[in-house]
């Protein structure tokens, strides 16, 4: 979908396919005709944006045979489909049944890293539409926190300098100008948006920027507006913006509470949770600069390893037209807060917005949809949802 802001740019918003992962071509290939085309036609448009997720063999397959590349361009066509951005952070096995710490490997100081997402690039380079020449990439915030050290800092950092490089050299290639955004997650080692100024000031190169999860910002108890005005005062580029909710439980302490957060405490995906700092207290481990107190997973928090004076937020992907029964509710405000500081001035800040609920089959059973049709209808009714916020703050929707 596509917006013209009052600048008169175009802000594209897109939903990211790691929601139905495939580890193929032939998998892709299939979400495009079984998911993707279906959520169009319930909004009722010609064409669409999908925030592409392509798995290591997919991407393998895509850069290493143009006439594979070719098809799947044709594939988007044929669907009235469009991709301008692509989701770099998983590598491979997002669909698996246990994907918890694995979603972090390999890291920014492994070679494979920077050797899959420069793969990545030349395959967006490849499926831009003709009339857009900007693309953008999210990726591994560097590495999870722990078995990080300076010898591997160096590493990260050399490989997003080479990265950089090669954006350049594949612009003055294809004429493709193409962004990396670093993603901020609780737990790794850039877990804020305040924790991606200094090693992104280090590489300072503008190919390189942050992709602002509204999720995890909400998660980590950051201020929106503060967050977005830090990175714009340090000049580092918002390359793109995935849209999410967290799962907010205000009353932690209390048994229905607990138990209502525990039947979102399910084996597939981390959770990381988090509550907010107590007076006076510095910087913890694995946090950002405000030293919000945390656990890796939710089913730890339960257990007794956070707070439950304060709130709690939990890492998990809630619909965004549907937010969790009482008594918890989702960070719905936090996105509508950064996306009005995000697109709602006089300039936007990126032009590439993606709804990214990927945990739809890792809901509870009674909220999963049971369904491809209700999957789609459940998607479409998030797109719809953002899509009438932009137009809120001002941004006209094109055909």
């Amino acid at each position: 979908m596509r917006f013209r802001h009052p600048d008169g740019s175009t802000v594209h918003l897109a939903y990211c396919t790691n929601v139905h992962p495939a580890e193929t071509l032939d998998g892709v290939l299939a979400q495009l005709r079984d998911h993707c085309e279906p959520v169009r036609r319930r909004l009722g448009r010609d064409r669409l944006g999908i925030g592409l997720w392509l798995a290591r063999d997919a991407a393998r397959t895509l850069d290493s045979d143009p006439s594979a590349l070719r098809g799947l361009r044709t594939a988007l066509d044929r669907h009235g489909l469009e991709v301008v951005t692509l989701n770099g952070f998983p590598y491979q096995g997002f669909g698996e049944q246990k994907v918890k710490y694995r979603v972090y490997r390999p890291d920014w100081a492994d070679p494979e890293r920077l050797d899959h997402t420069v793969a990545l690039a030349r395959v967006l380079a490849g499926l831009l539409p003709d009339d857009v020449t900007e693309g953008s990439i999210s990726t591994l915030p560097l590495a999870w926190r722990t078995a990080y050290d300076e010898t591997r800092a160096e590493q990260a950092r050399t490989a997003l300098r080479t990265l950089a490089r090669r954006l350049d050299s594949l612009e003055e290639l294809t004429g493709r100008s193409l962004r990396v955004g670093l993603e901020p997650e609780p737990g790794c080692v850039v877990e804020t948006t305040h924790d991606a100024i200094a090693p992104l000031t280090a590489i300072a190169h503008d190919r390189i920027g942050v992709c602002v999860d509204t999720c995890h910002l909400a998660t980590s108890f950051e201020d929106p507006v503060t967050a977005l005005d830090a990175l714009a005062e340090a000049r580092i580029p918002v390359v793109k913006s995935q849209l999410s909710a967290a799962l907010h439980a205000e009353h932690p302490h209390l048994p229905e509470v607990r138990r209502a957060l525990a039947a979102f405490a399910e084996p597939r995906f981390l959770h990381q949770t988090r509550t907010p700092p107590a007076p006076g207290s510095g910087r913890a481990e694995g946090t950002g600069a405000t030293g919000p107190r945390g656990t890796d997973d939710l089913e730890e928090a339960l257990n007794g390893a956070l707070p439950d004076t304060a709130p709690w937020r939990a890492h998990f992907h809630v619909p965004l037209h549907a937010p969790p029964a009482a008594p918890l509710t989702s960070t719905l405000p936090v996105l509508k807060a950064a996306l009005t500081r995000l697109v709602g001035g006089p300039r936007p800040l990126t032009r590439h917005l993606e709804v990214e609920t990927y945990t739809w089959q890792a809901l509870p059973p009674e909220l999963r949809p049971r369904d491809r049709a209700r999957l789609a209808d459940g998607i479409a009714a998030e797109l719809a949802l953002v899509r009438d916020l932009l137009t809120d703050l001002g941004l006209k929707e094109l055909p």
